[in-house]
């Protein structure tokens, strides 16, 4: 959550950031959201408990000075006082929580080199790596490619489970393993610890993750009978890790990598990639995500884009690194990149470049909400900036490694960096499934 004070103070530059989210309608709602935080904001009683804290601390550094009738009488003047700040305190706590409810829909602000415009056609394409693999024969699909080899089974999966499900199959699962395999031998070598976490979350834990506001309630499976959530990836778990503690410099920046099995709706995609596993319900997903302090975070945020990118590489994969621009950006986000890898078996063979990860930097906006805070070595306690980024989503990165390894004879080429954990094989034929 955005901190509300800073909004008080200074409200153009949000209404500034939610204009170029937004539009008008984003906009208005920030200044209706104002007018109602102003109403219940006690800027008075805020400094009346201020007044009053300063006069017990006081009142405690005299204390052993007095004589024992003066402490009789201090001691009635301080329970006094003290009941006095547990009331007003009671009433600014339930001022707080109204105003909490209040600005829970408004996003994140955003960096100042994010580019502006309303949806993803203003995206801007920092860089394009990788020669386009050249094929004698129009390319196949992923979806060709694998039903011919016995890989992935849709038709029985939504028999089973409906829409959007599919089996993995034989040499399909053996990559999968050598793909978090590889993952884990990299990552590891970069400080970051491996973390399997809890698949289902409390409410309260993914709305302070920001995955419930602005529609986002319509993509999550929720259990309402337990008043839990199953997660659409790690980070909505493995980000309140740390929730309500309080961290100190030296812990940061904590870095982990986190694989789990992931579920979305998806209901916001109704009749996109409908068939095949590019868009599914559930998936698995490796995840890495960082607790920074402040000062680092955008030196963070390039050091897990630079992570992303040397796992593509590793695969030999043509991929391109999009940022994306205001109207684009998840709810919780201040900036995102994303990396497009090239698929030339979509589009009728004519391919295209399609998002296999992303990498965002909430700054402070989820930390707040889950008041997760550190103590630098001087000065007062301050929020940890939150930082998320995509490993591999096995699915999408299987369907690059499908059309980009393709042969003319229809098996696939293993790539090298994986080929040490499939027993040295070299390639996937039919006759191996």
């Amino acid at each position: 959550m955005i901190d509300y004070k800073d909004f008080l103070k200074n409200p153009e530059k949000y209404f500034l950031t939610y204009r170029n989210r937004g539009g008008e309608t984003l906009f208005k709602q920030a200044k209706t959201t104002l007018a109602k935080i102003q109403k219940v904001y006690n800027k008075a009683a805020q400094q009346k408990l201020e007044t009053w804290q300063a006069e017990i601390n006081q009142a405690s550094r005299i204390f052993p000075k007095l004589d024992a009738k003066q402490k009789k009488i201090k001691q009635q003047e301080l329970k006094k006082l003290s009941a006095k700040i547990a009331l007003l305190e009671k009433q600014i706590k339930e001022g707080e929580g109204i105003i909490d409810e209040l600005i829970g829909n408004l996003p994140n602000l955003i960096f100042n080199d994010v580019p502006l415009g309303p949806d993803a056609s203003n995206n801007e394409v920092v860089k394009i790596v990788g020669a386009k693999p050249k094929f004698a024969k129009p390319p196949k699909d992923y979806l060709s490619l694998a039903e011919k080899l016995d890989l992935i089974d849709i038709p029985r999966a939504a028999k089973v489970s409906g829409s959007r499900f599919g089996y993995l199959k034989g040499d399909a699962v053996l990559l999968e393993f050598a793909l978090i395999q590889y993952t884990l031998e990299t990552l590891m070598q970069n400080g970051f610890l491996p973390i399997l976490p809890p698949v289902i979350i409390k409410q309260e834990y993914m709305e302070a993750m920001g995955y419930l506001a602005q529609g986002g309630e319509a993509e999550v499976y929720n259990l309402p009978k337990d008043n839990q959530y199953l997660i659409g990836t790690s980070e909505q778990s493995v980000g309140p890790y740390y929730a309500g503690e309080i961290l100190t410099a030296k812990d940061l920046p904590k870095k982990f990598l986190a694989f789990s099995t992931c579920f979305r709706r998806e209901a916001g995609s109704y009749g996109k990639d409908t068939k095949g596993i590019l868009r599914v319900h559930q998936f698995d997903k490796l995840e890495m995500f960082v607790f920074s302090a402040p000062e680092n975070s955008e030196h963070e945020h390039q050091k897990l884009l630079q992570a992303q990118e040397a796992l593509v590489q590793g695969l030999n994969l043509p991929y391109r690194v999009v940022k994306l621009c205001s109207g684009d950006l998840g709810f919780p986000s201040a900036k995102t990149f994303d990396i497009e890898c090239w698929l030339p078996g979509q589009n009728q063979g004519q391919g295209e470049y399609r998002e296999t990860h992303s990498t965002s930097n909430t700054t402070d906006f989820q930390a707040r909400a889950l008041n997760m805070r550190y103590q630098p070595a001087t000065g007062k306690k301050e929020f940890v900036h939150l930082l998320n980024g995509t490993a591999f989503a096995i699915g999408r990165i299987l369907i690059a490694i499908l059309e980009n390894y393709q042969q003319p004879d229809g098996s696939i080429e293993i790539p090298k960096n994986l080929r040490k954990h499939l027993g040295q094989r070299q390639s996937i034929t039919k006759s191996q499934n």
